[in-house]
């Protein structure tokens, strides 16, 4: 094994030059962001079944993962910025290690996991050494685990999510190895990603990509001088003025955004966390309620968190009463395509959950209004603008523009579209998967949606200091669920029209 990784090594060594390459200015931006409280790492949990060998798993990662030449490559801080330069000390074993969970008297296979994932998702990677790890769960349930820890420097979400399916039975070669189009038994992995993981929450993205030309790259331009550049980057046919108009709208709503509600879930966070998921529940009745209620799928699920949030909080005798709170929620700006050139192209839009109605309907309705209040926004197109800034400034300077998104929100949300069919890993079967994106600042909640073979669950990383017991807030999340459904099934069912 070790004298394929070394081929690997040298390969991409001789193809980039032993200087490396400069990192772009939004890549250095997340690469200074770690903070004792939060650190920039993408999270994520296979289960597998059944179990998966070190050895199967190494042979796939040496395959499928180092050719992406990020993964063998240090990031490393100098007074222009930061560059990627390869490590010359290279070892497969540093980054993919085993670990076998001891259960404390009472503690179930799965609280055991959770409590792993949580120590794990604060212990720094080694900054001297490429930026990620895997962790393999031996004798998981009949089979295993994989926690998966990778900075958000290397890339974005989207990105990470494209390259790990290249890692399942079937997936796609890395780029740098495809001599022919992939293999039909791919589909079920790249299907949903083209289909589904690029328009997440409608429209937004679809507009945003359209204004930036393809590229988010142009969005800090668009930022510093938006008449010049849509001139150049929006087609003829869209009308300028309309654009022009959102787009000052958008900016004008983003620097007047007023500071979070103040509940317990904002404060300073601490240094521990802990981790909590649900168990799925049937996306076909998802979609059964979303049609009875005229509701997209991503409006019943967002109606089903801010009940679970709202419900957490009044439980512990809070009144939330006409309260709200507001999530960041990642939103790519990449032609999927160009997901394996990894790097972060996102960006962000706020979006407020009304955590104070506790009528489910009224709650689903709520939801619906503010999403549609979001299509056509450009909001991801600026805070791909402000987080290039950010990664133009000294670190102190950075912070400080940062910290006000951490006053401004309560907590990061990703809501993601997976593949409708289960896949294999070394021909086990991915049973489960989960991941987390990072939180930055002052925010102390993290929140996943995430579909799957069939089901979706829902996901919660918490600083303990703000939310001791993310659990009680994933109790609360199929419990709403069931309400929409209860009221589903009680309307009229005759002939459709």
């Amino acid at each position: 094994m070790d004298h394929r990784v070394a081929a690997v090594t040298q390969a991409l060594s001789t193809a980039i030059g032993l200087e490396g390459e400069r990192m772009s200015k939004v890549d250095t931006a997340w690469l200074r962001m770690d903070s004792s409280a939060n650190l920039m790492m993408i999270v994520g949990v296979w289960i597998l079944k059944p179990a998966v060998s070190r050895d199967a798993l190494a042979e796939r990662i040496t395959e499928r993962l180092l050719p992406y030449r990020r993964f063998l490559q240090i990031a490393r801080e100098d007074a222009a910025g930061a560059a990627w330069v390869d490590d010359p000390d290279f070892k497969l074993e540093r980054h993919l290690t085993t670990h076998r969970l001891k259960r404390a008297r009472g503690q179930t296979a799965q609280a055991a996991l959770q409590a792993r994932v949580a120590t794990l998702a604060m212990q720094p990677l080694d900054h001297a050494h490429p930026l990620w790890q895997f962790e393999l769960i031996e004798h998981h349930e009949g089979g295993s685990a994989l926690i998966a820890r990778i900075h958000h420097c290397i890339a974005d979400g989207i990105a990470l999510i494209s390259v790990m399916m290249s890692l399942v039975d079937g997936g796609a070669m890395p780029p740098q190895r495809r001599s022919r189009p992939a293999r039909e038994a791919a589909a079920g992995a790249e299907d949903w990603l083209a289909d589904t993981l690029i328009r997440p929450l409608g429209d937004i993205t679809a507009r945003a990509l359209e204004v930036a030309g393809g590229s988010a790259a142009k969005s800090l331009t668009l930022v510093a001088a938006p008449q010049q550049t849509l001139a150049g980057t929006v087609d003829q046919a869209i009308d300028i003025a309309r654009i022009g108009t959102q787009l000052a709208s958008d900016l004008a709503a983003l620097a007047l955004m007023p500071d979070d509600a103040s509940t317990r879930l904002k404060g300073t966070p601490g240094a521990v966390k802990k981790v909590a998921w649900c168990e799925p529940i049937p996306l076909d009745a998802v979609k059964a309620v979303g049609k009875a209620f005229n509701a997209s799928i991503n409006d019943v699920l967002l109606s089903c968190v801010a009940g679970a949030i709202g419900h957490y909080l009044r439980g512990l005798g809070d009144d939330t009463e006409g309260q709200e709170i507001r999530a960041m929620v990642p939103i790519n700006l990449r032609p999927l395509e160009d997901a394996w050139k990894l790097g972060n192209r996102f960006g962000l839009v706020p979006l407020l959950l009304p955590i104070g109605i506790t009528n489910p309907v009224e709650r689903l309705y709520a939801v619906r209004a503010r999403m549609s209040s979001l299509k056509g926004s450009l909001q991801p197109l600026l805070t791909f603008g402000l987080l290039s800034v950010a990664g133009l400034l000294i670190k102190p300077a950075q912070d400080a523009m940062l910290n006000l998104f951490g006053r401004k929100t309560t907590a990061v949300m990703t809501n993601v579209p997976g593949p409708g069919r289960k896949l294999q890993v070394c021909g086990s079967t991915l049973e489960q998967t989960m991941f987390w994106v990072p939180q930055t600042g002052s925010v102390g909640l993290g929140v996943s949606v995430l579909s799957y073979g069939g089901g979706v669950q829902f996901g919660v990383i918490a600083d303990t200091a703000l939310c001791p017991e993310p659990q009680a807030i994933i109790d609360g999340f199929t419990p709403a669920f069931h309400q929409l459904l209860a009221l589903t099934l009680m309307l009229p069912w005759g002939e459709q029209t």
